[in-house]
């Protein structure tokens, strides 16, 4: 019966070991926030080029029309 004890005290040992290892690593951290970076970035060139486009859009127009 000792036996037993002994394999599931090593399993335990085992789980915590291996939970201790998944809490100390940050590597899923870390491109969850490279993620939100790029995301930010990419919101920002989107506004930047809505905002030209908004432009070009009307200096097309008044050109069309001075060209009337």
């Amino acid at each position: 019966m000792r036996a037993g004890g002994d394999l599931h005290n090593w399993e335990g040992q085992q789980l915590k070991r291996i939970f201790k290892k998944f809490v100390a690593d940050e590597t899923g951290a870390t491109a969850i926030e490279y993620g939100l970076i790029a995301a930010g970035i990419a919101l920002a060139i989107i506004e930047v080029i809505y905002a030209l486009g908004t432009n070009l859009v009307e200096k097309l127009t008044a050109l069309a029309t001075a060209l009337k």
